[in-house]
């Protein structure tokens, strides 16, 4: 969307481009206020959905290595669509590029919904959708990643993106749950149609958001460059390689755990019921929104310790999980997890936008966002086939061994570039 994009971009640093907010506007502004609560209901709608599709895929199959292998499919398009989608979001108007991509799981949300309503739903289907919705996602995630920083404007940066963070966790309080109770009582079914209603409410917000201003001649210019751009900005800007390389670690020990395995693990480990799987789910909601609401207050020469901490606290709750066998024990053990992951990936996140120069900020989104999308299906993989081979239990032990590991190794190796001096630039 080049309207978001392109505010994001101006939000960014160093760039001479017109300011698109008053110094005096209040924060959060009004466009930004109708985007948080239309992205508020759909994502409530689409944590309600991923809740129902892990449920039907634990029905169709006991096997970890066909749930990673939804995830698989899914993520292979956006390795190889991403960095179009990042060039596409600063090219184009990024309102135009998010709201194709709502019709586009509209249908397949209403599809998956028949499929399961009238008991014809197969794994393939599953397998099939989860595809193309990757591609779609391939557009959506730059565009989406660089139009909050846009909105914002550019002294509300760091605000925005925590505030951002917090409507999306907050909806894994709601959606999960909700989903568990239709599912018990209505069936699947209900939460993928609902799930295609809330897209509904991004599309009108989208519809009243304002068109970027023009920046300058040089920095238009910039926004027609290649795509390797996003790339050369990465490699050679310290700050947001590190951060991009902790997100990497989150990716390959953290989050097929909390996406690829927690079906099984409720379902097949502690013998739990769709409900209770709902509630699991919102523990975990519960402590990602207490990260992202946390990060608010986080000053910039408070990010190394924070980050120190949130690792730490991944790792135990990891420790923790595997070795759970009653749901509270489990609950808790995922809303610290949780919490130390949205921790993480706020702060990260943060650093990474604030540090994008605007005409490429789709780009550096996109790079980022390779470092989950782009491992992501692998990893998952992986982590699946571990499960079946040595069991969920211990894949969750060596998950949290190996992740203490190498996160408190980066952290060392990024010493410097987490400085407060250096965060503050």
């Amino acid at each position: 969307m080049l309207n978001a994009s392109e505010q994001s971009s101006h939000a960014s640093q160093g760039t001479s481009a017109p300011e698109t907010h008053s110094p005096h506007e209040p924060f959060p502004n009004p466009p930004l206020i109708r985007y948080l609560v239309g992205e508020g209901i759909s994502m409530t709608g689409t944590w309600m959905q991923a809740m129902a599709q892990s449920w039907v895929m634990a029905s169709l199959t006991t096997s970890a290595k066909m749930i990673g292998l939804v995830n698989f499919v899914g993520g292979i398009p956006m390795i190889a669509l991403s960095m179009t989608g990042g060039l596409f979001a600063d090219k184009f108007d990024k309102r135009y590029i998010l709201q194709i991509c709502q019709v586009v799981q509209i249908l397949f949300s209403l599809t998956l919904g028949y499929l399961v309503a009238t008991h014809q739903i197969q794994i393939w289907h599953v397998i099939f959708a989860a595809g193309l919705l990757g591609v779609s996602s391939a557009f959506e995630m730059p565009a989406a990643a660089a139009l909050v920083p846009e909105l914002a404007g550019k002294k509300h940066v760091a605000k925005a993106i925590a505030l951002d963070r917090a409507v999306f966790h907050g909806t894994r309080l709601i959606g999960p749950a909700l989903a568990g109770y239709l599912v018990g009582h209505y069936g699947a079914a209900t939460a993928f149609y609902l799930n295609a209603v809330s897209f509904l409410a991004l599309m009108i917000a989208l519809l009243t958001l304002p068109r970027r201003p023009l920046g300058s001649k040089e920095q238009e210019e910039k926004r027609q460059h290649d795509m390797k751009a996003g790339f050369r900005h990465v490699w050679h800007d310290r700050p947001s390689l590190a951060m991009i390389l902790l997100l990497t670690t989150n990716t390959i020990f953290v989050f097929p755990v909390m996406i690829v395995l927690l079906p099984l693990y409720a379902k097949n480990v502690l013998a739990l019921d769709s409900q209770h799987l709902g509630w699991l789910m919102f523990c975990s909601g519960i402590g990602s929104l207490s990260g992202a609401i946390m990060i608010l207050k986080v000053k910039k020469s408070w990010r190394p310790t924070i980050l120190t901490l949130a690792v730490t606290l991944i790792c135990l709750a990891l420790f923790s999980l595997s070795r759970a066998d009653v749901f509270i024990g489990a609950g808790l053990s995922l809303t610290t997890l949780a919490l130390g992951v949205s921790s993480l990936i706020g702060l990260s996140n943060t650093v990474i936008q604030e540090r994008a120069p605007d005409e490429i900020r789709g780009r550096v989104s996109a790079v980022a966002g390779l470092s989950f999308f782009g491992l992501l299906p692998f990893a998952g993989m992986i982590m699946a086939a571990l499960a079946d081979w040595i069991g969920i239990r211990e894949s969750l032990f060596y998950a949290a061994v190996s992740y203490a590991a190498i996160g408190l190794l980066l952290l060392s190796w990024t010493g410097k570039s987490l400085a407060p001096k250096v965060l503050d630039t």
